[in-house]
C-alpha cells in the first residue's frame, strides 16, 4: 500500500504532534507506536516511533485494535436493523435462541445495558483459542445484572451480537464484516488475523527494560469483541466513517444514532457514556466519539470530534503503559494549532411561519423557539439554562425532538401556544387565553405571596 499523501498540516503543528507522540512512546515504554490525525476523510499526518519493520510505510503496519472491533460489530448489526431484519427492541432469543440472555434486547447488548457478564466463561478468552457459542457453555451465572439497570461493559454481549449476525447472514461474522463494512470502506488491510507487515505483541516488564512475547490466536465466537488487526491508514478510514463519510455502509442518520449515549444526561458539561458500539466522552464544550482497545500485547485508541471534523488514533504493541489519552491529546493539539474554519453563514427559508418563532414561556420560565440550519427548529432557555432540543419535521405539521430532554417527543404549534410532552408554552407567562394545564388563577399576577 502506498504511503498516505503528504501532510497538509503546518510544520509547527506537525512538530507539536510529534513531540506528544515521542513522549508517549518513551514514557510509556511502548516497543513501537504509530499515531496520527484524521482530517478531510484521510490520514492527514502520522508518525511512528520505536522498533518498526524496515522498508515498509509505518502507516501500513498492522496492530491489534482490540475493542475498537466492537464498533465494526455494531455496524454489522445496524445494517440488519436498517434492512428491517431486526429491531433494537427485539429480544436476543428472537434471532439467537437458546442462551440465558435471551430476554435481553439487541439495543441493550449494543450499549452494554444488558447485564451480561464482562467476560465469557472458562479460560481467559483474550489469551486462549476460542470455539463456538455452544462450547462456551453459557449458564444463568452469565446474567450478572438485571437488564437496563446500569452500564456494565460486556465482551460477552458483543460475542453474542456477532453470532446473531452470523446466523442471520448465513456466514461467519468475520466474512460479513469484511464484505459489508471493511472492503466497502476501503479498509483492505484490516483482518481477523495478522497479515504482514504486522507488529508483534509484547508485554513490558514493570521493573526492568525487558519485553515478553504475547500469544495470538483465533478467539472464535468472541472475535467480534476484540480480534481485528488494522493499520493506521485503515483506522483513519474508520475515523472518517464516524465523522460522516460512510460510503453508503450506513446512513449518516444511523451513524448519528450510534453516537447518542445511553443512560446519562448528555446536557451535563462533563460525562462519559456509551452509544451503539462507540464510547462517547464530553469535557466542557467538546464531545468525542470513538473507542479504546486492548488485547494482550496491544493497546489502541480512535477518537473523533464530529463538530471539528477531525480524528486521532494511536496504535502500540504493549499490554499496558501507553498513554490512554494520547489520541484525545492529539485532537486538542490540532484544535489549538489549526482550528476549523467554519462555513460562512447564509440565509435560508424558515421552515415555519416566522411569526411563531421567538419568545415563549413554560410557566414563568422564558424560552425561545428558533429556526436553525437544515430546516430544523430549536427550543431552549432564553437568558438562563433550560431544557433544550432540536426538532425535525414530523407528520401532519408536527415536529419530533432530535436530541436533549425532548428527544422523540412531539411538538405541536398553535397560534397561541406550543404543546410539547404535556407542557404548554405560552406567549406570556401563564397566558390566561391559552390552554394551560390546571388553568390560570382568575385574579392573575399580584404582589402578595
Amino acid at each position: 500500500m502506498p504511503e498516505p499523501l503528504p501532510s497538509t498540516l503546518l510544520p509547527t503543528t506537525q512538530r507539536t504532534l510529534l513531540a506528544r507522540v515521542a513522549r508517549a512512546q518513551r514514557d510509556g515504554r511502548v516497543p513501537s507506536l504509530i499515531a496520527g490525525v484524521v482530517r478531510d476523510s484521510r490520514l492527514a499526518w502520522h508518525a511512528g516511533r520505536g522498533a518498526l519493520p524496515d522498508g515498509v510505510p509505518a502507516s501500513d503496519v498492522q496492530y491489534r485494535i482490540g475493542s475498537i472491533t466492537k464498533t465494526v460489530c455494531a455496524v454489522t448489526v445496524l445494517r440488519l436493523r436498517d434492512e428491517g431484519r431486526l429491531d433494537l427492541d427485539d429480544r436476543l432469543e428472537v434471532h439467537l435462541p437458546g442462551t440465558p440472555l435471551g430476554d435481553r434486547t439487541i439495543g441493550q447488548l449494543l450499549s452494554h445495558l444488558g447485564g451480561a457478564g464482562a467476560e465469557s466463561p472458562g479460560r481467559w478468552w483474550e489469551r486462549t483459542p476460542g470455539g463456538s457459542l455452544e462450547e462456551l457453555g453459557l449458564t444463568d451465572a452469565d446474567r450478572v445484572l438485571p437488564s437496563a439497570r446500569r452500564f456494565h461493559y460486556s465482551n460477552l454481549g458483543f460475542g453474542l451480537l456477532g453470532e446473531l449476525v452470523a446466523r442471520l447472514r448465513g456466514r461467519s461474522w468475520a466474512e460479513v464484516a469484511t464484505g459489508e463494512v471493511l472492503l466497502p470502506l476501503g479498509m483492505a488491510r484490516t483482518s481477523p488475523r495478522p497479515q504482514e507487515p504486522a507488529a508483534r505483541g509484547r508485554a513490558v516488564h514493570p521493573w526492568a527494560e525487558l519485553t515478553l512475547p504475547e500469544p495470538e490466536h483465533d478467539a472464535g465466537v468472541m472475535a467480534p469483541a476484540g480480534q481485528l488487526w488494522c493499520t493506521a491508514t485503515d483506522l483513519a478510514r474508520l475515523g472518517a466513517f464516524l465523522l460522516g463519510d460512510t460510503a453508503g455502509v450506513l446512513s449518516p442518520a444511523t451513524v448519528e444514532e450510534m453516537t447518542l449515549p445511553a443512560g446519562i444526561d448528555p446536557s451535563s458539561p462533563v460525562w462519559a457514556g456509551y452509544g451503539l458500539g462507540v464510547q462517547v466522552l464530553r469535557a466542557e464544550d467538546r464531545v468525542l466519539v470513538g473507542h479504546g482497545g486492548s488485547m494482550p500485547g496491544f493497546l489502541a485508541g480512535l477518537w473523533v470530534d464530529r463538530e471539528e471534523g477531525t480524528g486521532a488514533l494511536a496504535l502500540g504493541n504493549t499490554t499496558s503503559g501507553m498513554d490512554s489519552g494520547l489520541a484525545a491529546g492529539l485532537l486538542a493539539d490540532l484544535r489549538a494549532a489549526e482550528p476549523r474554519i467554519v462555513d460562512a453563514w447564509v440565509p435560508e427559508p424558515s421552515p415555519v411561519d416566522p411569526a411563531v418563532l421567538g419568545p415563549w414561556f413554560w410557566g414563568p420560565s422564558p424560552y425561545v423557539l428558533r429556526a436553525v440550519p437544515g430546516g430544523l427548529l430549536h427550543l431552549g432557555g432564553l437568558g438562563r439554562p433550560g431544557r433544550a432540543s432540536r426538532f425535525r419535521p414530523g407528520p401532519d405539521g408536527t415536529w419530533v425532538g432530535l436530541d436533549g430532554y425532548f428527544a422523540g417527543e412531539t411538538l405541536r404549534i398553535a397560534a397561541d401556544h406550543l404543546d410539547l410532552a404535556t407542557f404548554v408554552f405560552t406567549r406570556t407567562p401563564y397566558d390566561p387565553v391559552a390552554p394551560v394545564p390546571g388553568d390560570v388563577d382568575a385574579a392573575g399576577w399580584r404582589p402578595t405571596p
